[in-house]
């Protein structure tokens, strides 16, 4: 078939059968398809869409372009989850464990930050030693060792899904949900896991900022992952403010240690406990979930979980019992209110900012990061604040980068006169596909 008709028919808003994408997406991996035809049909896909069944199809074909995990070995379900990537995000270094904690199995391949996004495996690399590179082989057996491993994206899985989002980047072709979806998913379903829980973030702070275009993208990757045979759950959440108070990577690491020893910041804390409490629901068809989970963050068992996870791949576990291990900045410097009132805004993207301008992010792949500094928060949204008070701490290296970043911050909050109610975290709950009752939503 040639390519160029491929492109006319999704043009015209045709639909592909699998035998299409097989040969337009396998074709582009061996070098058959050039950059400039499929990027034709990529603009069409942007201005036409694709139907379910279409967007599935595509999915499992870039699932199927390179290796793909047999996790059958485990015998029993594995777990995993994705957040499409928020400011303060955290969650998945205390979820992870408390899921395992309970006997759920959990492995996760994630991926670095980029803008204004945190990566899971940036924040990892803040205990000294910790590997991140695991091969298949590494990161099964690891798995069935102590059921529990999240590890970076291995080149071999899902490399359609690389080139094609490196073309997507410089064709003004990143923003279709179908492409989206399935960038996500193919590289899911390639990692093996059978219950997959996704988070997707929208606000300011998140790549979707809009809700409704937010609930759609987790429609479309809940369709594909039931497609696919998963066992499929999503939520999508506020990303208006930070998650949690912590931004910054070894800052985020010490949040999650505290929240895993009981101590955290309630809203995040409620945020661990009911995605846990999900996956933990789906994996045990209703069997377990949130008494077990609060029951692993009670006891420690969660704490412990991370912990032999990072000593298996590495890494110098002191700091689960001195934060001072963690990486830490030179310098802590507060901000203070400039007025009364409550905080009526604290723009996630206004602090991530801030966080970047100390060195806590990079703009480019491979960018350096300083993994000591970034934002703590003193007030969130809703909190009463008094001229002189704390609104937050500054830790930096530089203090040449404080300026920028305390205008940056300066310019992310807002105090009103009258009371605020912050909003919810969760805004959405779309229906699981295990065989108990499902969620509502809200």
């Amino acid at each position: 078939m040639r390519v160029v008709d491929l492109i006319e028919k999704k043009r015209d808003g045709g639909s592909h059968s699998r035998d299409e994408l097989e040969a337009l997406v396998g074709g582009y991996v061996r070098g058959e398809v050039p950059d400039y035809q499929l990027a034709a049909w990529l603009m069409a896909v942007c201005w036409q869409g694709m139907q379910p069944d279409e967007v599935a199809t595509l999915t499992q074909v870039m699932a199927a372009s390179g290796e793909q995990l047999d996790l059958s070995s485990i015998g029993r379900p594995v777990a995993d989850k994705h957040s499409t990537g928020g400011v303060g995000d955290k969650t998945s270094l205390a979820v992870m464990p408390l899921v395992a904690a309970v006997g759920v199995p959990v492995g996760k391949m994630s991926g670095r930050g980029l803008g204004f996004t945190g990566g899971t495996i940036d924040k990892l690399e803040s205990f000294p030693g910790m590997r991140v590179d695991l091969d298949a082989a590494a990161f099964v057996r690891q798995l069935r060792e102590i059921g529990i491993v999240i590890s970076g994206q291995s080149a071999d899985l899902a490399p359609a899904d690389g080139k094609l989002y490196a073309l997507r980047d410089v064709t003004g072709t990143v923003p279709s949900i179908p492409l989206i979806a399935s960038s996500i998913m193919s590289k899911k379903l390639a990692a093996g896991a059978s219950v997959i829980v996704l988070d997707v973030k929208t606000g300011s702070g998140a790549f979707v900022r809009e809700r409704e275009q937010a609930l759609t993208l987790a429609k479309t990757m809940l369709d594909i992952g039931t497609a696919a045979g998963r066992r499929m759950a999503a939520v999508v959440s506020d990303m208006s403010q930070p998650l949690g108070r912590a931004v910054g990577n070894a800052l985020e690491v010490g949040e999650a240690l505290d929240t895993l020893d009981a101590n955290g910041p309630p809203d995040f804390t409620e945020f661990v406990v009911d995605i846990a409490s999900t996956i933990v629901e789906l994996a045990s068809n209703g069997q377990m979930g949130r008494l077990e989970v609060e029951d692993a963050l009670r006891s420690g068992a969660g704490r412990l979980a991370l912990r032999r996870m990072i000593e298996a791949q590495g890494g110098d576990s002191a700091a689960f019992d001195d934060r001072r291990r963690l990486p830490t900045a030179r310098i802590q410097h507060t901000v203070l209110a400039d007025g009364d009132g409550y905080v009526a805004r604290l723009d996630a993207l206004g602090v991530a900012r801030a966080s970047i301008a100390l060195g806590a992010g990079r703009e480019r792949k491979g960018d350096p990061i300083d993994l000591a500094v970034g934002v703590v928060l003193s007030a969130k949204l809703g909190d009463r604040v008094a001229r002189g008070q704390p609104i937050a701490v500054l830790h930096a290296n530089d203090e040449a980068r404080l300026v920028d970043a305390e205008r940056g911050l300066r310019a992310a909050i807002g105090l009103s006169p009258a009371a605020v109610e912050p909003p919810p975290v969760i805004l959405e709950r779309l229906a699981t596909t295990w065989s108990g009752s499902a969620p509502a939503r809200a």
